[in-house]
């Protein structure tokens, strides 16, 4: 990753130790995740993972609904937003 962010010139930090809150963003997705689907499910095999956790993808990105979204989708608030970038373009 190291390697890629130099040749990318893209700026690499590490959130500081004991610091979560420095990306709470992912913090919050990951004890979501972790909840929801990880501590409540005895895998069998990748094939059993993959499935699971594509499934629940499906279902975080596609029925329920985000506070932080005004309460749409994940996926109807990226189309709104694909829709405004689109009439943007058109008014220009």
């Amino acid at each position: 990753m190291l390697e890629w962010c130099g040749k990318a010139k893209v700026e690499w930090h590490y959130t500081a130790p004991g610091k979560p809150t420095q990306n709470a963003f992912v913090e919050s997705f990951n004890g979501r995740m972790r909840d929801e689907l990880l501590n409540e499910t005895l895998f069998t095999s990748m094939a059993h993972v993959r499935e699971k956790i594509a499934a629940w993808v499906d279902d975080y990105n596609t029925r329920r609904p985000h506070s932080s979204l005004g309460y749409t989708t994940p996926a109807a608030f990226a189309a709104d937003l694909k829709k405004q970038g689109a009439a943007s373009l058109r008014i220009a």
